[in-house]
């Protein structure tokens, strides 16, 4: 998400204009480029980023289009009940075969910001609860940094590691892991102030590899924001992440999302990690109910994502 910028006087014809200047040039220097790019769609990497226009997947990275599969939204977030990113996310792993998942966060992103100042943005900021979980969960490591500068930094790179643990808990890469599927799930941050990608040391090709990654990633010293660096990845049994005993959703009173996720909506017992556990187990039931109940198809999910959307 980019810092309100001044309003380009550039008009949409002036795009056009651009885009014929751009498939001319593409077309002078490769004639079938167009032809070839056409016929197939074969990208190796999937791109979850964020919105802002200060951060295009593609350029940043200098691959050409067809190369990379791109999902954005406002904070570069994984909710685990987000049908359009959890979509696009088994759509690359399933269909495209994707070899590789890019979290990527950014220095500087104006929806961070707001969480880490409490701004009131609208209805984004129900969006951006995703990112209020993150600084509650790391509010310790958080208030160590006296720097305002550095904690915004830090709540950038923690988010994507989070967002990084919801991509590999996700069914879709559970799933491929499960029959073996090649897929590596990797966290980094972009810095706008000089245009390069830092590798933040989590990246899981395993299911056993994600604790002690994150772990890792998580409890490393602040950095000196040296680019494109590469941690070592250790590998141990996962720690299983689920409901706590006693909160987890009972099936005999399924569906309506698992009693509402196992009170997640009201109960201050739970903690974030816990309650995404929940609500993942939710969203399965929720696509379930909505197939098997044309009239209420889409009833019930507003109504649950504004529970969850709430500070356990």
């Amino acid at each position: 998400m980019n810092v309100p910028n001044e309003q380009s006087t550039d008009a949409p014809s002036d795009l056009l204009a651009n885009n014929r200047a751009w498939a001319g040039k593409i077309r002078a220097e490769a004639p079938d480029f167009f032809a070839r790019l056409s016929r197939q769609q074969a990208p190796q990497y999937f791109w979850i980023g964020c919105s802002g226009s200060r951060v295009p997947a593609n350029q940043i990275t200098g691959l050409l289009s067809g190369e990379m599969f791109v999902h954005r939204n406002v904070a570069n977030v994984m909710p685990p009940v987000d049908l359009n990113s959890l979509s696009a996310l088994q759509f690359a792993v399933d269909v495209l075969k994707v070899r590789h998942v890019i979290v990527c966060g950014h220095y500087g992103c104006a929806g961070i910001r707001a969480v880490l100042r409490g701004d009131r943005l609208g209805l984004v900021n129900d969006w951006l609860q995703n990112v209020q979980d993150v600084r509650v969960r790391h509010a310790a490591q958080l208030a160590a940094v006296a720097d305002e500068a550095q904690q915004f930094d830090r709540l950038c790179e923690l988010n994507v590691l989070e967002q990084v643990v919801s991509v590999c808990e996700a069914t879709s890469v559970q799933d491929a892991w499960a029959r073996g599927q090649p897929l590596v799930v990797h966290g980094w941050v972009y810095a706008v102030s000089d245009g390069l990608l830092r590798d933040l040391g989590l990246c899981v090709a395993d299911p056993g590899e994600l604790a002690p990654a994150y772990q890792a990633a998580v409890n490393r010293p602040l950095p000196a924001k040296t680019p494109n660096s590469s941690l070592p990845v250790s590998s141990a049994t996962l720690a299983h992440r689920s409901c706590p005993p006693g909160k987890r959703p009972s099936s005999k009173n399924r569906p309506i999302a698992s009693r509402m996720v196992c009170g997640a909506a009201g109960d201050s017992g739970l903690t974030p990690r816990a309650r995404h556990s929940c609500m993942r187990r939710a969203s399965t039931e929720l696509m379930s109910f909505s197939t098997s109940a044309a009239s209420g198809r889409f009833c019930w999910l507003p109504i649950v994502l504004k529970l969850f959307s709430r500070s356990p």
